[in-house]
């Protein structure tokens, strides 16, 4: 997408309005009518087609601008097609039911919102992917928050809130690496430096979680118990279920691509699960990569909660991220997304000005698109040289593309992350994301550093107040 040739030059003011109403469009759909996101996207790739005929854009580019937008998200879709293998591989093997049989041991104390974050927040800290936590640890305190009657909205939150606070932090995210080096900043430097706003942000983030999680009294302790010993009875709960993940934080300590280690995990977990399947349905098992796990326990509660994974699952996430991207492309070839980034970058005198514009082309750029990775780089390349100019460490710049780019593609309904997560937790994105602290926080403090000048590192060059 990014090597793509605009075909028509716009003003900044008409490249807003197209924006606008674009976004009205799509919002209208989704919330007013409670459509499926991919048909207000689909509306908006329409609409986008006849503005293209109408500035006489050949039929031809623009199609040809869909595909290389679509092109994009082809590796987002290979994880998310190993993710869904995943899922219902750990499901065969007990590795994920014995993450919920556990999980339910951690909920005897108080502040049970507040433990889901900080469990998924050191998970997402040692393997650097905010997916997979999510995908396997959100997954496993979503059964419990269900079992206990306990909020989704606020424990999908929470467990989104910890696993980006992971992404963001981690020196084995793909993200972090990509800001640090789209913006020329030492990894560790730039880590060090986001503490700034992600400490804060984690303290507020926990204060809020704490506050509202429920009182024990109203939890029914008693489903829980029979749900734990169901699962045992079930043959799942093993010390040696769990060596799939212990093989996937090994492989993602020592930076192994995303797609080997999500398939070593799988691997290891079809080898485990010819121990705990019995051998007559040995046969069943490849085919559970594709239309999923399902549990036959006779316990309807158990079984929707294990009854997930495989490729099949994850076909809502790749269709809806497909026709986004696409949309991203027509946004290139229009020059739509061009003008705006120029005109953001077009007044950028004062500190105040440069790290606003620099967020909000972030915050825009994963609206637009809903690609967290395009919002880094797009941005990056874009005010670079703006932050050079006014005596500004590149590694502010960095800061501002995980704070306003990274933690915020989870809150857009129509992003690769929102449309992840809510398939696998089971939580539509609007209903999580007045939950998300930590990732509604993080913008907020990247623009208070901004404005009063607080944590923000001189070059000594040409400093602009």
């Amino acid at each position: 997408m990014l090597n793509q040739s605009q075909s028509i030059k716009l003003r900044t003011s008409e490249a807003a309005a197209v924006i606008i109403l674009l976004l009205a469009g799509i919002g209208y759909g989704m919330i007013k009518l409670e459509l499926m996101p991919h048909i207000p996207v689909m509306t908006g790739i329409g609409s986008l087609i006849i503005y293209g005929l109408l500035k006489k854009i050949k039929m031809s580019e623009l199609e040809q601008s869909m595909i290389d937008g679509a092109k994009a998200g082809l590796g987002a879709v290979m994880i998310f097609f190993f993710i869904g293998m995943l899922v219902s591989s750990w499901m065969a093997a007990g590795t994920i039911p014995t993450l919920i049989y556990f999980a339910f041991e951690l909920v005897t104390g108080k502040w049970f919102y507040a433990i889901v974050f900080i469990v998924t927040s050191v998970i997402g800290l040692s393997i650097g992917s905010s997916l997979t936590t999510s995908a396997v640890i959100g997954v496993a305190f979503i059964a419990v928050s269900e079992t206990l009657g306990f909020s989704l909205a606020i424990t999908a939150g929470a467990v989104v809130s910890g696993a980006f606070l992971g992404d963001k932090m981690s020196p084995l995210s793909d993200t972090t690496v990509l800001a640090s080096s789209t913006v020329k900043v030492d990894l560790f430097d730039h880590i060090k430096n986001m503490s700034w706003t992600t400490v804060p942000a984690f303290f507020i983030s926990l204060i809020l979680f704490a506050s509202m999680s429920p009182e024990l009294s109203s939890a029914d302790f008693t489903k829980l118990q029979t749900l734990q010993n169901t699962l045992a009875e079930m043959n799942l709960i093993h010390w040696y279920s769990l060596i799939p993940l212990a093989i996937l934080a090994i492989l993602a300590l020592k930076k192994v691509s995303s797609i080997l280690t999500l398939g070593a995990g799988t691997l290891a977990a079809m080898i485990i699960s010819l121990v705990v399947v019995q051998q007559k349905d040995w046969g069943t098992l490849p085919g559970i990569l594709y239309t999923g796990y399902v549990s036959e326990s006779g316990n309807e509660q158990l079984d929707s909660l294990l009854s997930r994974g495989g490729m099949e699952s994850m076909f809502f996430s790749v269709s809806l991220v497909l026709l986004a991207l696409s949309m991203g492309g027509l946004l290139f070839k229009l020059g739509v997304l061009p003008a705006l980034l120029q005109g953001l970058a077009g007044s950028l005198e004062k500190v105040p000005v440069l790290i606003g514009s620099s967020a909000l082309s972030a915050i825009g750029v994963n609206f637009l698109i809903g690609e967290q990775y395009l919002s880094i780089i797009l941005t990056g390349n874009t005010f670079e040289g703006h932050f050079e100019k006014a005596g500004l460490h590149p590694k502010n710049l960095s800061r501002v593309l995980e704070d306003a780019g990274t933690v915020l593609n989870p809150l857009v309904p129509w992003s690769v992350c929102g449309v992840f997560l809510s398939s696998v937790l089971g939580v539509s994105t609007l209903e999580y994301v007045p939950f998300a602290f930590f990732c509604l926080l993080s913008p907020v403090l990247t623009l208070a550093a901004g404005f009063t000048g607080i944590t923000l590192s001189k070059t000594g060059k040409n400093a602009v107040a």
